[in-house]
């Protein structure tokens, strides 16, 4: 999980699919990036700004009771323990220095869950700059408290009412507003997807995670690697986060957990969507399908083209959790732990109830699951979920 270059190839998977009009602006954004990141100026403000604004380091906690039911050992990534309460602070913070950096005023961004637009209303109060953030529709009504959280930060949430209007249809809106006022705006893309060089650079500011994870796990394990590493997969950045920093451990199995309504390594075929080639749910004809999930952050279309390649070359596996599994893992890791999650990290604790149950794992294997956000923005779905099914 090195620099793709200046193709922004991941096998053949990534590349920049883009009209002409966004072209110079994804080069200056690779070009600053590159600056950027060979700069251990930016580093060390990064460093900073992560760990006494975002609360890094984040700790690798035990479950012992979920651990005793399953025969497997659990560990726990707290990526909810962040400010904003999951994974995306990291990017957000790196790309908010970085559009600094590059003399932008203005930051745009999409949003599913609302998590991304929290963490990017979060980063431009703390740098005044302006922010719009795009979120289909439906996502608005089932995330209000997210919304009412990005108002209350000082930015504006415009609905998208086209398509679906989900996650895929926020990104359409943002892109396209990232033509008409690129000038002075930095688009802060919340995942690794979209055109070269976000998959890349998303996936290097959300390393944080899987190099701190790996040190943690190594003092907890005595000197070794936990045997499977877990995370959800919409677009994929939390998961991206932490396979890079075991991309190399030879003893660790990489799983990433879609929603089976969403599940593109599963039905998907090559294809390119927002700029990126990946795998994509599509018809016969070639035509975007519509994906459902429970989780808003899910609800995506197609996966990062790094996890593409991840899955070609064979050193990631991408499973699926249906909403029925989901909902029975957010409220087992709630009753067992007393921790909420995010749906989306449900998915990958579904992921790993599933499996044990299926003699998947070895007993006593030790399960590392990238716990990407704190379920407070669920609750009240979850509720009125469960209600209606009494």
């Amino acid at each position: 999980m090195g620099d793709p270059g200046l193709s922004g190839r991941f096998g053949q998977f990534g590349g920049r699919f883009v009209p002409e009009s966004l072209v110079p602006a994804c080069m200056e954004l690779e070009e600053a990036f590159r600056s950027a990141w060979a700069d251990p100026a930016f580093h060390t403000e990064l460093d900073d700004l992560l760990h006494h604004y975002g609360g890094r380091p984040t700790p690798v906690t035990e479950c012992p009771r979920l651990s005793a039911e399953l025969g497997v050992r659990v560990l726990l990534k707290r990526e909810d323990l962040a400010h904003t309460g999951s994974h995306k602070i990291n990017n957000v913070v790196g790309q908010a220095l970085l559009a600094r950096r590059m003399g932008k005023t203005r930051l745009i961004a999409e949003t599913g869950a609302g998590q991304h637009g929290v963490a990017t209303a979060t980063a431009a109060a703390l740098f005044g700059m302006e922010c719009v953030v795009y979120m289909g529709e439906v996502d608005t009504q089932r995330q209000e408290l997210n919304v009412f959280r990005m108002e209350l930060l000082g930015a504006e949430v415009r609905p998208v009412s086209s398509g679906s209007r989900t996650l895929k249809d926020a990104v359409n809106e943002a892109l396209r507003e990232w033509v008409a006022s690129v000038g002075n705006t930095h688009y802060c893309l919340g995942s690794v997807m979209g055109p070269h060089p976000y998959p890349w650079m998303v996936r290097e500011f959300q390393r944080v995670i899987g190099e701190e994870a790996r040190a943690q796990c190594r003092q907890l394990l005595g000197g070794s690697d936990p045997d499977v590493v877990v995370a959800c997969a919409g677009g994929g950045s939390n998961a991206a986060g932490i396979f890079a920093g075991f991309a190399d451990a030879t003893t660790s199995s990489l799983v990433a957990v879609e929603a089976a309504g969403g599940a593109a390594m599963a039905t998907g075929i090559p294809g390119v969507l927002h700029g990126m080639r990946s795998a994509l749910m599509q018809d016969e004809e070639g035509q975007i399908l519509e994906a459902t999930s429970i989780s808003a952050g899910l609800d995506y279309p197609g996966i990062g083209p790094e996890h593409a390649h991840l899955a070609e070359v064979g050193r990631a596996r991408y499973e699926s959790a249906a909403d029925d599994e989901v909902l029975e893992a957010f409220q087992r890791l709630a009753r067992t732990e007393g921790i909420i999650p995010a749906l989306e990290s449900a998915h990958a604790v579904a992921w790993v109830i599933a499996a044990a149950k299926r003699s998947e794992m070895p007993s006593g294997s030790t399960v590392l699951v990238n716990l990407s956000g704190r379920g407070d923005k669920d609750v009240a779905q979850v509720r009125d979920i469960l209600r209606a099914q009494r």
